[in-house]
């Protein structure tokens, strides 16, 4: 998928534009793809109820198709419609989200298993970054939401690396300065046993009570 003008939205100044915010929101909702800062790094989102965007999302990070894409999600409600929680799960969410934890649970029907690689569980996360949270709440749908790199890379945490990187392949960059935890979310997956799946951002030992 070759994209022929990347759009990128400044809100370095901290203000965040509804109106460029609500214009992003559509294009993720119309099967566009958007770069926008979390608290961890920057991710690259689309709907990810589009099969087809989906598959353009693996395009453009040249990311292996086996590799599965977590859900980035606005509350609790949302994240009920596409995964089931067990009690120690909604624990857990509500103690660390918003944050840098990706809580991976078994995926309800309605997320497409482009998303899951096939797999039979889904990761769900809700980001402390305003810009993030809110453009979760606008979308009205959840987001499809890797790294916004090329796959291979390093995780980005500026906007003007990723419109370097990406531009040409997405539709949108939302640049929110420097992000500030600069680490990828924690992976705890609560499919069976709790097991971490990458250590990140929150430290095991805050989730070790928990389990």
């Amino acid at each position: 998928m070759i994209v022929t003008n990347t759009c990128i939205y400044n809100f370095n100044n901290g203000y965040i534009d509804e109106e460029a915010l609500a214009k992003c929101a559509e294009m993720i909702r119309n099967g566009g793809l958007v770069a926008f800062p979390t608290e961890t790094v920057y991710g690259l989102g689309c709907n990810a109820f589009d099969e087809l965007a989906v598959q353009n999302l693996y395009k453009a990070k040249m990311r292996p198709p086996v590799k599965p894409i977590s859900l980035c999600v606005p509350n609790l409600s949302v994240a009920e419609s596409v995964a089931f929680f067990s009690p120690k799960a909604k624990v857990l969410f509500e103690t660390f989200m918003p944050g840098p934890l990706t809580l991976v649970l078994p995926k309800r029907s309605c997320v497409p298993d482009i998303v899951t690689a096939g797999l039979d569980s889904v990761g769900i996360r809700v980001p402390s970054n305003k810009i993030a949270l809110r453009l979760a709440e606008l979308c009205g749908v959840p987001i499809a939401l890797p790294s916004a790199n090329l796959s291979g890379q390093g995780a980005l945490t500026e906007g003007t690396a990723v419109f370097g990187a990406l531009t040409g392949r997405i539709d949108a960059v939302i640049d929110g300065g420097k992000t500030e935890v600069g680490q990828e979310s924690t992976i705890l997956s609560l499919v069976e046993e709790p097991k971490i799946i990458r250590q990140g951002a929150l430290s095991f030992d805050l989730l070790k009570p928990y389990l």
